[in-house]
């Protein structure tokens, strides 16, 4: 038997071996280490099933495993993935896009910790200025403090005091007392000297100054010691902060702290959580660190003036009962000669506020409990408002839901949306608060670091050195991410999955590890083709410090660049789950893989020869200032499919998702979310309905199916009931249903698995033994249509489900919009657990799709092609301009160049990201955007339209476009 050991650095592979997991079919498959690898292929063939479930899970699971079973069964177990054997594997990191706090605290600066290191940098060096005069703080020792003494009062007979009580509210016998016992006579209050007598106190409701009178002397040089001496005993009783007064009542305020030499407010000496909105010591009181308050909103609170308030015009009151707050609006009416029957609309305005705001009189209320006892209460009404607001602070968090129909955000009065309190933004490096640094958008962040330490004294510089460095690091990541545009103090649940992803791989370029594995999901989504290289680069770099780089893609770039690509396929569900091609991306280029044809222009997706006239109609927004946007005014014209492209930041969801939907979404729905500010929009009459398709993703409770998220599966379940089987047993709608008692299997409560508790082990699932897996009961199940019970059906897929629902219109239409999205291989009841990315969104487009549509509706749609392959992106085209030849307008928000080269018209903002974008560069046809000089998306369409071998020249001719020379604000000329 050799000794000679066995060195596993020295594998070059990652190998795995009889991989089963979802529709993976026994799979064989091995890749380098240390080089950047792709995972390709159509969206639901098993790209996240291979580099997730199975890579990723068993790396996972080893770490575990290094832990001991008393320690996991605290832990809670890996569960093993189907695999016969993975070899080579590194340590496992993976990025994905589902990790996105959703915590309203959480921000870019908390989560790349740069803002950590800027809080540090301001407790340490930063200067502080009074909020009340916009002075230098001072701080003295007392040597300093003594010779201003002697500058200003020499020769001068003066009081030394101690401040004991600043600016609040008490009677203070206690300390009176106690002030006494000590041997003091004197105390200064409000500004007026009193001798301290037996029982002295002052008027506990008004706000007081108190100090101690320490001393009373004639500033000499021969009463040195004496006035050292008194200084020392009012710095110990005065907490280092003192006051000098003369005769004429001048007072000079003197401070071990910081402190404003002309009023004498004092800061606390700061520490790195005094600039935390996340810490009591740092954040607004007001908003407590959020930067918003939540406000009562007076036209929830009346929605309807033509009612009365007897009939509910008052929403949160409802309809008259025989309740305390209606007997107070009668005594209110009584008193100001009003009418609860008489329609809000027609009430003064005086009145109207009165209910609303409170009244400043009091209001004798009489209440009959019954014809001997009527009482007669005199109370202060202090409105409707006041009282939602009281109620909702009484309630918890969760039970606060039902208010949000009342009230909306507002940005805080108190730090106007800058989280800090007034102290934390006073102080300054380089006349620059925190938030300042915060509110700044990457590329201008990084611009002021770099040239900051030429602006800092030399004390400053040794302090911060350290500091700066680790900042501008972090700062130069972000950067090569291509995220230039965000800001610090954007929060981490308006990311988007991509840029949620790209922050997290930042962060690990920054770590400098080795000899680990990274996996990513899609880094590219949200990603302009400008930034794309950016991209690509930081995952090369990543490779180069001796790390796998494994990414599940498909980006085109991203595919050539690799190293090794991985094509899984060739269909997807159950017709993929296996490796059609693998090798360098030369190597794949020269398979006959739907993805090589796609690469190499064997196929493509084609360019329409004439655009959409449209139907002559536009809608238009006026003046749109959100966010970056500088007085946006923007034509979409309607009957059209509408491209909104850019580079990322440069406004496209603040001109779209968050001002143009929730106008159109409160003008057809009155939903309650505020646009961003705009001075008007026209054309609303031009549409009937508005439909947004959002990357949310659908319900991921195993219980949640595609069947569920639809609807289908309630008129599936209707249709059975109709049945005669089921007449005669007189069923219902629910005997169908797995989620509630009735028809279903009571043993698994119709999860159709157990779960096996196995201590310091995974929970391990298997099939129920009571209904084998079906879900329902036995009498259930004997109910069929056409043979088939309710759980097959929902074991079928959705290719047969169309062909056996195809005579039942209200079926047939909702499952066949799943096949023409590109889903005919999942099932109807396949666990939404299971589904990929780009599947539960088709999922979700599909259920909006399949609604009605009117020929006059508006759909609005961010980034479509999230997770989806050349070929499912060309499927789902066809659906949406199917959509568009009926009549309806389509807009997405896209930067993937195949949907931008076939949109009828294209707006696109620009130039850069952040501050520097916001404005409209290009409305018009794609071949008029690639002939625009200073559009980047242009310059990126015009290669992709003339790589493609078989694409000639259009045959539209003269473009209909506008070019819009980028215009600058009033602002911004100032």
């Amino acid at each position: 038997m050799s000794n000679k050991s066995i060195d596993l650095g020295e594998q070059k592979d990652v190998e795995v071996y009889g991989a089963r997991v979802h529709n993976l079919k026994n799979i064989d498959v091995s890749f380098p280490r240390n080089q950047l690898v792709v995972i390709t292929g159509l969206s639901g063939s098993g790209k996240s099933s291979l580099a997730f479930d199975t890579i990723y899970a068993e790396g996972q699971r080893r770490y575990m495993e290094t832990f001991s079973a008393y320690s996991r069964q605290f832990m809670g177990g890996m569960e093993r993935p189907d695999v016969d054997k993975v070899s080579g594997l590194s340590p496992v990191i993976a990025i994905e896009q589902k990790t996105t706090s959703k915590n309203p605290r959480s921000t870019v600066g908390t989560i790349t910790e740069i803002y950590d290191f800027m809080r540090l940098l301001y407790a340490r060096v930063a200067d502080a200025y009074s909020y009340n005069t916009g002075e230098k703080m001072e701080r003295m020792s007392e040597d300093q403090i003594l010779q201003n003494i002697f500058n200003k009062f020499d020769g001068l007979a003066v009081n030394i005091l101690a401040p004991v009580v600043k600016g609040r509210k008490g009677h203070y016998r206690e300390l009176f007392e106690q002030i006494r016992k000590q041997g003091y006579v004197k105390v200064r209050v409000d500004g007026e000297i009193k001798d301290i007598a037996a029982k002295m106190q002052v008027d506990r409701y008004k706000i007081h100054d108190i100090e101690v009178v320490i001393d009373r002397l004639i500033i000499d040089v021969k009463d040195k010691k004496r006035l050292l001496d008194s200084l020392q005993i009012a710095m110990k009783m005065g907490k280092g902060v003192i006051k000098i007064s003369d005769k004429d009542n001048n007072v000079a305020h003197f401070s071990k702290f910081l402190m404003c030499p002309t009023t004498g407010i004092s800061y606390d000496e700061p520490q790195p959580n005094s600039f935390s909105f996340n810490s009591p010591y740092g954040a607004c009181e007001r908003c407590d660190g959020l930067g918003y308050i939540f406000v009562v909103d007076k036209d929830s609170v009346i929605p309807n003036p033509k009612l009365s308030i007897l009939n509910g015009g008052l929403a949160p009151l409802g309809e008259y009962r025989d309740i305390w707050m209606f007997q107070v609006l009668k005594a209110l009416a009584k008193k100001y000669s009003f009418s609860l029957s008489t329609p809000i609309e027609k009430l003064s305005d005086e009145v109207i506020n009165i209910i609303l705001s409170g009244s400043p009189d009091l209001i004798k209320v009489e209440v009959e409990y019954n014809k001997w006892n009527v009482q007669n209460y005199n109370i202060t009404f202090d409105g409707i408002i006041k009282m939602l607001e009281e109620q909702n602070e009484k309630r918890s968090e969760s039970a606060s839901d039902d208010m949000d129909e009342f009230r909306k955000l507002k940005t805080c009065p108190e730090c106007h949306g800058a989280r800090l309190k007034k102290e934390s933004l006073h102080f300054k490096v380089d006349g620059k608060n925190i938030f300042e640094l915060s509110s700044m958008d990457i590329n201008n962040l990084h611009q002021w670091f770099e040239k900051v330490d030429e602006r800092l004294s030399d004390r400053q510089n040794i302090i911060a050195k350290e500091i700066l460095k680790e900042i501008k690091a972090r700062i130069g990541f972000l950067t090569d991410v291509g995220l230039t545009y965000l800001t610090l103090d954007r929060t981490a649940r308006t990311l988007s999955g991509g840029e949620a992803q790209r922050i997290r791989l930042a962060t690990q370029i920054g770590s400098q590890l080795m000899n680990v594995m990274y996996i990513l999901d899609e880094p590219s989504i949200g990603l302009h083709q400008r930034d794309n290289e950016r991209l690509i680069n930081a995952l090369k770099n990543l490779r180069d410090l001796g790390n796998t780089v494994l990414v599940v893609e498909h980006d085109k770039d991203m595919i050539l660049e690799a190293d090794w690509v991985i094509d899984v396929g060739p269909g997807a569900g159950i017709h993929g789950g296996t490796v059609v091609a693998e090798g360098t991306a030369a190597q794949i280029l020269k398979s006959n893989t739907l993805t090589a044809d796609y690469l190499n222009g064997k196929r493509q997706i084609e360019t329409p020869k004439v655009r959409r006239k449209g139907n002559g109609h536009k809608l238009s927004i006026v003046k749109a200032t959100g966010h970056n946007l500088k007085e946006v005014s923007v034509d979409f014209p309607l009957g059209k499919f509408i491209a909104v492209t850019g580079v990322s930041g440069s406004g496209k969801s603040s001109l779209i998702t968050e001002t143009l939907y929730p106008i159109l979404n409160h003008h057809f729905f009155r939903a309650k979310k505020t646009p961003l500010p705009y001075e008007k929009i026209n054309g609303l009459k031009e549409i009937d309905k508005v439909i947004e398709i959002d990357q949310a993703p659908i319900g991921r409770t195993p219980r949640s199916n595609p069947s569920t998220y639809t609807g289908v599966f309630s008129d599936i379940r209707n249709l059975f009931v109709q049945l005669p089987e089921a007449k005669i047993r007189g069923y219902k709608p629910g005997r169908f249903s797995f989620n509630v008692k009735g028809g279903r299997c009571e043993t698994c409560q119709g999860a159709g698995l157990k779960v096996i508790e196995m201590n310091f082990l995974p929970d391990v699932q298997v099939p129920c033994e009571e209904c084998g897996g079906r879900r329902y009961n036995r009498e259930t199940l004997e109910v069929r249509f056409r043979g088939k019970s309710i759980s097959d059906v929902l074991d079928m897929s959705i290719e047969d489900a169309c062909t056996f629902f195809e005579n039942i219109p209200i079926i047939y239409r909702k499952i066949k919009t799943l096949k023409d999205v590109g889903l005919g291989y999942i099932t109807l009841g396949q666990s939404s657990v299971t589904l990929s990315g780009g599947e539960a969104q088709r999922v979700k487009l599909a259920t909006e799709l399949s609604k009605k549509d009117t020929g006059k509706t508006f759909y609005i749609l961010d980034e479509p092609t999230t997770g989806l392959h050349f070929e499912d992106i060309n499927v789902l085209l066809g659906v949406l301009q199917e959509l568009v030849d009926k009549g309806n307008t389509i807009l997405v928000i896209e930067h993937n160049l195949d949907v931008v080269k076939v949109a009828d018209w294209v707006i696109d903002l620009g130039e850069e990201g952040g501050a520097g974008g916001g404005r409209i560069l290009f409305e018009g046809t794609p071949e008029g955007l690639i002939q625009n000089p200073i559009s980047l998306t242009g310059k990126f369409l015009k290669k992709e339209m003339e790589w493609n071998p078989q694409n000639g020249k259009s045959e539209v001719g003269s473009p209909e476009s506008k070019v819009k020379a980028p215009k600058k604000s009033k602002a911004e000329k100032k």
